[in-house]
């Protein structure tokens, strides 16, 4: 698996982790390792990681996937030590391994939800540049027709 960035922003119910849910699973069924984690989960484990001393081993584990999916990326505030745990998380990342990640937020809007110019800079310059865009058109949300529950 070459080492890709992928994004999408799109509303809710269009299909976004459907989507990353199907690409980690059939990376997956071709034997790569994948993790599947929505941000808040991720950055609340990296908090617990800095206070229990295991840190540094836990990124080093992330580090080692060959895809990771983070869904849900800019659904709530991000505070100074999120902003710092994703970009060493990207920076081990970065041109070794594919990430994938799903926010609501457009893309365009990233450098302002960050917060921290300099910060949002150097995220954004591992995400946004040479990565792939998905953007998923829809009138409606895929759980209004039970579209989601197709495979």
């Amino acid at each position: 698996m070459a080492a890709q960035r992928t994004q999408s922003a799109e509303p809710t119910g269009s299909g976004k982790t459907w989507l990353a849910c199907a690409l980690a699973h059939q990376a997956a069924r071709g034997g790569f390792s994948v993790l599947y984690v929505r941000a808040a989960r991720l950055f609340d484990e990296l908090q617990v990681a800095h206070g229990d001393g295991s840190f540094a081993r836990r990124l080093a584990q992330i580090a080692k996937l060959d895809l990771l999916v983070i869904d849900d990326f800019a659904i709530s505030p991000m505070g100074a030590a999120e902003r710092n745990d994703l970009l060493e998380l990207l920076d081990d990342r970065i041109g070794a391994h594919s990430t994938l990640i799903t926010s609501q937020l457009p893309v365009k809007d990233w450098h302002t939800y960050l917060s921290d110019p300099t910060l949002a800079d150097a995220i954004l310059d591992r995400v946004v540049h040479s990565s792939n865009k998905i953007e998923l058109k829809g009138t409606h949300s895929m759980r209004d027709d039970g579209s989601a529950d197709v495979p």
